[in-house]
């Protein structure tokens, strides 16, 4: 059989959530030329709306998902390593409620996740009593017994934009706005047609087609193949809300409720408490919200542990993501399986494969990006091996000593600027941050002041490293400063973007 073409690219990538960056970066690291296109901002979708956790998922362990929970918790010490900026240790406090789950099962739960995943850097597990230590801070008086382990927390649209970052440092290319429009087969290449959001189309030619479109992975499966595809996706729409923050203390809760589900209630952003998540099938995925049944829902299950009631009349933000799970088949919304699926398509001939995923969890993304990559390995003989285990993302390069010893060095360097600022910059962009800071004296040395820990220096690096064009990119996917702004606030970063960059 003759080669195909030279072609323009060796892999194209629909969708630029957690997966698609992931594949784009372990891709271009191995050697291919990758383009990754979104329709949207990168993160926009499913890979924002996360409980923001990498965790091994103790409750999967109840249906039996052993190897997901393994995968997950050994992800979970490699992803600490590589992005200590974005990725920190979490406690978790497991209010013991003897008529939902045992004290003995809960015990031997904890043994399996303790185990599992070859912990190594985070404490095990232990049962404490709630009344008479920091662990029972904000809850009801009746809860006397517990359980405490350890996952980690992360900035799940940051964690996008970093692998995006670290694609493109390998010589992937990125662009965002750009939809995937058709793509069709011909003479072993995918003809691939690109639509930008003015409206102007373009052709571009791949050896092999990823479609990594989150709840969209159906709909581009059924434009691109010859005939309908088989494999099915069930949309689980996720909801969370914020809070004023609950407890003073630095861990978080993980709350079971007679349905079987649990809710957590997380620190967050210093001021706040996130409570998630729901489980609600859903049809429509284009612009999911939440209702004020689910918001109920999280209040009246939060309400049974806490001290101090909440109400939704204190809720200062909310958001919501629909889950693209492959439908294996299950009923209950909250039993379908998290792990990921990777359905490979080689038309007719052994040319132009088109590689689907279905499902996945934010911590198992790498693991998922090194499985695609072993998928289609026949068709890239040449390409490197795996190589992503090891290697820090953007930012996460520290020095000898980790973030305490780059945050001291960072005060050496700029000891005029606030802490707070230097901390706020540090957690979202590492070891990166004096590219930002650049030679600044002081905090005003670095333009408009927005509001928090926002300035003009850092809008104008998002613009032009990260991707970022509109207002909500900057507040709340790269930054999660639209928390902490007034509407007024908010509306001057739209405008500086506009009148700076000509940017809506």
């Amino acid at each position: 059989m003759p080669a195909p073409e030279v072609s323009d690219y060796d892999l194209a990538i629909a969708g630029g959530g957690i997966n698609g960056t992931g594949i784009a970066r372990d891709a271009a690291g191995r050697g291919l030329k990758v383009l990754l296109v979104e329709k949207d901002d990168l993160a926009s979708h499913t890979s924002s709306g996360s409980t923001k956790l990498i965790h091994g998922g103790l409750r999967y362990l109840e249906y039996y998902e052993f190897r997901l929970v393994s995968e997950a918790l050994a992800e979970r010490e490699i992803l600490l390593r590589a992005a200590p900026h974005i990725i920190a240790p979490l406690q978790f406090v497991l209010p013991h409620e003897p008529h939902l789950r045992p004290a003995w099962m809960i015990r031997a739960g904890l043994f399996l996740y303790d185990h599992l995943g070859g912990r190594k850097t985070l404490p095990s597990s232990i049962g404490v009593h709630l009344g008479r230590s920091k662990w029972g801070a904000g809850l009801k008086a009746k809860f006397d017994k517990g359980f405490v382990y350890s996952d980690a927390k992360v900035d799940d649209a940051r964690l996008v934009v970093v692998n995006a970052l670290a694609a493109r440092e390998q010589g992937a290319e990125i662009r965002t706005r750009t939809r995937l429009v058709g793509a069709r087969r011909d003479r072993g290449l995918w003809r691939v047609t690109l639509g930008r959001s003015a409206g102007a189309t373009e052709e571009v030619r791949a050896r092999a087609l990823v479609n990594a479109a989150g709840p969209w992975v159906k709909q581009v499966l059924d434009e691109v193949s010859a005939a309908p595809a088989k494999a099915a996706v069930r949309h689980v729409k996720g909801s969370h809300i914020v809070v004023p923050r609950v407890h003073p203390e630095d861990h978080a809760y993980i709350l079971q409720n007679s349905d079987n589900r649990i809710v957590f209630v997380i620190p967050y952003e210093s001021d706040f408490s996130l409570i998630g998540t729901t489980d609600i099938p859903v049809d429509d995925f284009e612009a999911p919200v939440i209702s004020r049944g689910e918001i109920d829902y999280l209040c009246e299950i939060a309400n049974a542990y806490l001290a101090r009631p909440i109400g939704a009349g204190e809720v200062v933000w909310t958001y919501s993501g629909v889950r693209p799970l492959y439908d294996d088949g299950t009923a209950d919304p909250s039993a379908v399986t998290r792990d990921y699926v990777l359905k490979l398509d080689t038309g007719e001939g052994s040319q132009a494969p088109l590689l689907s995923v279905f499902g996945g969890k934010i911590t198992t993304y790498r693991r998922l990006a090194e499985s695609a990559l072993s998928e289609l390995k026949p068709f890239f003989p040449q390409m490197k091996g795996d190589w992503t285990r090891a290697e820090p993302l953007p930012g996460g390069d520290m020095p000898r000593g980790g973030l305490v010893a780059f945050e001291r060095d960072l005060a050496g360097r700029y000891p005029a600027l606030p802490v707070a600022l230097r901390a706020a910059l540090v957690r979202r962009h590492g070891t990166r941050t004096p590219r930002i800071l650049g030679e600044a004296k002081m905090a005003g040395d670095l333009g408009t002041f927005f509001g928090h820990t926002l300035y003009a220096a850092e809008i104008d690096y998002l613009v032009a490293h990260e991707w970022a064009r509109s207002a909500d990119d900057v507040l709340w996917r790269r930054t999660k400063c639209g928390l902490h702004l007034t509407v007024g606030q908010r509306n001057a970063v739209a405008a500086y973007l506009r009148e700076q960059y000509g940017h809506e």
